[in-house]
């Protein structure tokens, strides 16, 4: 309950006389509505909220889409996407790591690969995709704004670069002398001289 209280959207209305208000229902006139979402940034990529509907469906259900650049039948997975309009984020697998890390979650490398929430899609079929998306709740044609543009495609396996080496001497450099260890002073109020 926690994770969903923490991630509801939060609408900021400005009112005809400037005032401010803030609802977490949609207004019934959006134009002067922006959807906010955790930390008050606005909902979806570019700073472009989804409608609401689909924004709900997309939060369940996310749509993840697994390609390659010589990939004939992920061009056409993506383009059914696009052209339903559903925001989708697309992962690429291109090296070793990312074939491998699609085998453990896959079970095969064979692609596209699309899931939608929880559910795994092999291969590229338009019936097949377009029934599970049906059943998520997407709507048959796109809702998306002007503005929207999904975000690029990106590694499944983001690689690191390892830190460049520290070289030999640049860990030999001086130190400044230790300061000289004192004896424990005894006082009254620390009989036995502990230092913190």
């Amino acid at each position: 309950m926690a994770g969903q209280a923490q991630a509801q959207t939060v609408y900021r209305v400005v009112g005809p006389d400037g005032r401010i208000s803030f609802s977490d229902k949609p207004p019934a006139a959006s134009d002067n509505a922006t959807a906010t979402g955790v930390g008050g940034r606005p909902v979806g990529v570019g700073g472009v909220a989804l409608p609401f509907e689909l924004r709900q469906v997309a939060s369940k259900y996310p749509v993840t889409l697994y390609t390659s650049g010589n990939c004939a039948p992920c061009g056409t997975g993506r383009a059914l996407l696009s052209g339903r309009g559903i925001p989708f984020t697309e992962k690429t697998v291109n090296a070793a790591e990312d074939v491998e890390a699609l085998q453990r979650i896959s079970g095969e490398t064979s692609l596209p690969f699309l899931t939608i929430g929880g559910q795994q899609i092999k291969g590229y079929s338009d019936a097949e995709w377009t029934q599970f998306l049906n059943a998520a709740g997407y709507p048959q044609t796109s809702t998306l704004p002007a503005g929207y543009r999904g975000p690029a495609a990106t590694p499944l396996v983001a690689v690191q670069k390892p830190a460049p080496a520290v070289k030999p001497e640049d860990t030999q450099t001086p130190r400044a002398p230790a300061e000289p260890s004192r004896p424990p002073v005894d006082t009254p109020s620390n009989p036995a001289g502990i230092k913190f």
